[in-house]
């Protein structure tokens, strides 16, 4: 019997430390967190990477950045690789464990350009940060770019905090909704959800 594949993989692309080359080591307030997420995610779009989503995850005490994600699901081809998997997984390889939370660190904290898909959602609740931080909630991300976010729950918030993830959103909403309105209007728009359509 012929072998099937046995691994894959995703990589940032070199855009991204060059754009963090800029970028501060330590992030103390959450706006400065969120503005790289905001950078980031323009920038993925224009560059062609995936779509306009990006995510940060930091020392939640300190702000030290431990590592950054994009949408990576046009560079990849593997429909996994949304930004907050990439970040959540770079995290957890960079530290050397699955588990976030674990008791020989400080809290880390995940800040994302909008609220995480159904897939991301499992994604933080596994991962063992802390803090989820979010541009934004609600439906305006689908409108304005066609994404499907799947079948979230109305209590999502709820239910991170009732398994120890803290939630705070509403942190520089406008300029994710100005990426996503600005991804949404461009004529070669790829839409890459499951039944996946370009328009």
């Amino acid at each position: 019997m012929e072998m099937t594949t046995t691994r894959f993989g995703a990589q940032l692309p070199d855009w991204v430390a060059a754009e963090l080359a800029h970028v501060d080591p330590v992030l103390p307030g959450v706006e400065e967190r969120m503005r790289v997420a905001h950078r980031l995610a323009g920038r993925n779009h224009r560059e062609g990477t995936g779509g306009p989503f990006a995510a940060v995850v930091t020392d939640a005490g300190t702000g030290e950045i431990i590592a950054v994600g994009v949408n990576l699901v046009l560079a990849s081809g593997l429909s996994g690789m949304h930004a907050e998997v990439v970040a959540l997984s770079l995290a957890q390889a960079h530290l050397g464990t699955w588990n976030l939370g674990g008791p020989d660190r400080g809290a880390v904290e995940l800040a994302v350009n909008w609220r995480p898909c159904a897939m991301c959602y499992g994604a933080v609740l596994w991962s063992g940060v802390a803090r989820l931080v979010v541009a934004g909630e609600g439906d305006e991300v689908e409108h304005l770019t066609g994404f499907d976010e799947g079948p979230m729950r109305p209590d999502w918030k709820e239910q991170l905090r009732a398994r120890g993830v803290e939630v705070r959103t509403d942190v520089l909403r406008a300029e994710a909704l100005a990426t996503f309105a600005e991804y949404g209007a461009r004529d070669d728009v790829i839409v890459y959800n499951g039944g996946a359509r370009s328009r």
